[in-house]
């Protein structure tokens, strides 16, 4: 189930959210200061909007508060339904208002999925009914769908990546993450726009520029299975900058080789820079415990499996 919650940090309950942090936080003085900066509102061009509802979204303090208010809301909740109510496994991946969950069989996904829209109202909250859905995904998806006369299983968007059921070169279930289209295309534009405004200054500073555009941008999505993207999004910003380039008039003798030239020596080489899951998550340094370094170790009552 891809899950979306409806304008959050706009609808966030100042009440709730003050009891939640009663909860935790016995000095009253920090809740006086936090409470004062929820009333404090939001000065957008000139403009002060105060209201009595929502945190400001870009604010410094509003994903901490975010992740205090969907802990008690979903969090805690969801691990008490998956123990009672679920009949099979059960997994909640959230990144602040961002939420994914999975489940073994359709019928606990519906059944939660109902459950959490009640949840949710309770607290002043409401899934978004465009973005929120239930879609078959897994290492069992492809071959039920094609069973059924379907086409590929349906892919999600997820922290901006598009995850898709795929293989492995050794034709194994693989999960596929690629960066979003949308969001590439959206970066790929603002770079054109301030190669634009700097198409006069000197090619090396520009090219240390675009070298830290570049180094900020593998950095999150140099991920295992991401690597054409990596590569399409440098060369892409090549070629941008010799277009730019081109514009400033027929005077200019940049030839491509020099060019490259300049991005090899500024820019990085496409690379994956991120470990795959298993080695991230497996345990590297030895401890007292006896299942340590040992990957998907379940510890049930007959022993490990």
């Amino acid at each position: 189930m891809d899950a979306d919650i409806r304008s959050f940090f706009d609808t966030v309950s100042h009440d709730w959210l003050m009891r939640f942090l009663k909860h935790r936080i016995g000095d009253v003085r920090i809740l006086r200061l936090i409470q004062k900066w929820l009333k404090a509102g939001v000065l957008e061009d000139g403009v002060l909007t105060a209201s009595e509802r929502g945190t400001g979204q870009g604010s410094v303090i509003s994903p901490l508060l975010a992740n205090i208010y969907l802990h008690y809301v979903i969090d805690l909740w969801a691990e008490q339904w998956r123990k009672r109510e679920a009949k099979g496994d059960m997994i909640v991946v959230r990144y602040a208002d961002d939420l994914v969950f999975g489940f073994e069989h359709e019928a606990d996904a519906r059944r939660f999925l109902d459950a959490m829209r009640a949840r949710l109202e309770a607290f002043a909250l409401s899934l978004h009914p465009d973005k929120t859905r239930i879609l078959e995904f897994g290492r069992y998806a492809a071959a039920s769908r094609a069973a059924r006369g379907l086409g590929k299983p349906e892919t999600f968007n997820f922290l901006g990546f598009t995850l898709i059921c795929g293989k492995s070169r050794r034709g194994k279930f693989l999960i596929h993450r690629k960066s979003r289209r949308d969001r590439m295309r959206a970066k790929l534009k603002e770079v054109k726009d301030k190669l634009h405004k700097r198409m006069h200054r000197p090619l090396l500073e520009t090219g240390k520029w675009l070298g830290l555009v570049v180094r900020g941008f593998m950095n999150y999505h140099a991920v295992p299975t991401n690597f054409r993207a990596v590569d399409r999004f440098r060369d892409t910003t090549l070629w941008l900058w010799r277009r730019a380039l081109k514009r400033r008039g027929e005077r200019d003798k940049t030839t491509w080789e020099q060019l490259t030239k300049l991005a090899d020596s500024c820019m990085p080489n496409a690379r994956i820079l991120h470990p795959w899951p298993e080695q991230r998550f497996a345990v590297r340094h030895p401890r007292q415990e006896p299942y340590a370094g040992k990957p998907q170790v379940r510890i049930c009552a007959g022993g490990a499996q």
